[in-house]
C-alpha cells in the first residue's frame, strides 16, 4: 500500500498499521495547507543524531562542551549525563518513574551552568564554533513551511538560546516559527542568571508549557497536525489543543534501535530508524500540499 505515497517506501522506514497512515494522509492531504501545522521537537529530531559514526551535539552539549565551561564544570556536567541518560531512555521505567529524575538531572544542569559567568553575546560564537548538525534536506524542510505559511511550533526540552542560534546561522530563522524552550535569563549586564519561566525536560512537553500562549489560539483553523519527535516523550506535544482533527506521528529512532522498536512502533504511526534525513517528512510534506485537491488515496 505504501507505494501510494513513494517516500513511505524507503528502507528506514517502519509502520505498524500502514493503511492507517494512509488514511490520515489522505486527511491532511485533503485539508491541505491551511489546515496544516507542524510541532517538532529540536535535538536529535531536527538537528542529527550521528554523523560519520560520531554522535552530534545535543544544544545542551553545545554548551557543555564549549569553552564557556570552566575545565572544572565539565566533568561534572559529563557526570550527569551519565548518570540520568539512561534513565531517561531506559524502555523498562515508566515516564511516571523517570519524571523526578529528569527534574532533578535539567536542575542541577542549569544551576552548573548558572555559576558559569556565561555571556549573552558568547552564545553566537559558542555555536559557530561547534559541530551542530541539522538532519540533511532541512533546508527544504525549513523553506516549504515557510513559503506555504504552515506555521511550525518548535517544542524543545533543550535550550532555546541555542537551537535558535543553530537556526539562524542556518539562515532558515523564518517568522512563521514559535520556539518554547529552556530561555536563558541575563541579568543587566548581560551575564546568565538563571532560566526563564517554567522548566521544560523530556517528559513534560505538553500544552500545560503552553497554556498561557496565545499561540493556538490564533491557529484555530490548523486542525491537522504533523507531529516529529525522537522520544516518548516528544509524543505528548499536541496534547491538549483545541480541535485536532488529525495526527500523524513521526517518531526518530536513532539509538538502541532493537531495544526501542515495539514500543517506538506502537507509539508512533511512522518510525524511522537511524535515518539521518528528513528526506520522508519533506516527501510527505510534497505530497500532503501538491495534491491537496481532494484526490483520494486511490485516485476516486
Amino acid at each position: 500500500m505504501a507505494e501510494e505515497v513513494s517516500i513511505l517506501t524507503k528502507a528506514t522506514v517502519r509502520m505498524r498499521q500502514s493503511g492507517r497512515v494512509l488514511e490520515i494522509v489522505g486527511a491532511l492531504r485533503r485539508g491541505g495547507k491551511d489546515r496544516l501545522q507542524v510541532i517538532s521537537d529540536f535535538d536529535r529530531t531536527l538537528s542529527r543524531f550521528a554523523y560519520n559514526g560520531k554522535q552530534c551535539p545535543s544544544s545542551y552539549n553545545i554548551l557543555d562542551n564549549s569553552k564557556v565551561i570552566s575545565e572544572e564544570c565539565q566533568p561534572e556536567l559529563k557526570a550527569l549525563h551519565k548518570h540520568y541518560y539512561p534513565i531517561e531512555i531506559d524502555p523498562r521505567r515508566t515516564i511516571e518513574e523517570k519524571l523526578p529524575d529528569m527534574v532533578e538531572w535539567w536542575t542541577k544542569a542549569h544551576d552548573i551552568l548558572c555559576q558559569q559567568k556565561i555571556q549573552k553575546f558568547q552564545i553566537a560564537e559558542v555555536v559557530r564554533e561547534s559541530n551542530a548538525m541539522l538532519r540533511e534536506g532541512y533546508k527544504t524542510f525549513f523553506d516549504t513551511l515557510y513559503q506555504n505559511s504552515i506555521p511550525l511550533l518548535i517544542f524543545s526540552a533543550g535550550i532555546g538560546d541555542i537551537l535558535e542560534e543553530i537556526i539562524r546561522q542556518k539562515k532558515v530563522f523564518h517568522p512563521n516559527i514559535h520556539i518554547v524552550s529552556n530561555y536563558m535569563d541575563f541579568d543587566k549586564d548581560g551575564f546568565l542568571q538563571g532560566f526563564q519561566g517554567q522548566l521544560i525536560h523530556t517528559y513534560n512537553k505538553n500544552s500545560s508549557i503552553c497554556k498561557n500562549s496565545a499561540y493556538f489560539q490564533q491557529l484555530q483553523g490548523k486542525t491537522n497536525i504533523l507531529l516529529l519527535g525522537d522520544t516518548m516523550g516528544d509524543l505528548t506535544m499536541a496534547d491538549g489543543i483545541p480541535g485536532v482533527e488529525n495526527i500523524l506521528k513521526i517518531g526518530f529512532l536513532n539509538d538502541k534501535v532493537e531495544e526501542q522498536r515495539e514500543s517506538y512502533m506502537d507509539a508512533y504511526d511512522i518510525v524511522l530508524e537511524k535515518d539521518e534525513t528528513l528526506d520522508v517528512v519533506n516527501g510527505l510534506l510534497q505530497d500532503i500540499l501538491h495534491r491537496g485537491d481532494g484526490v483520494g488515496l486511490h485516485g476516486s
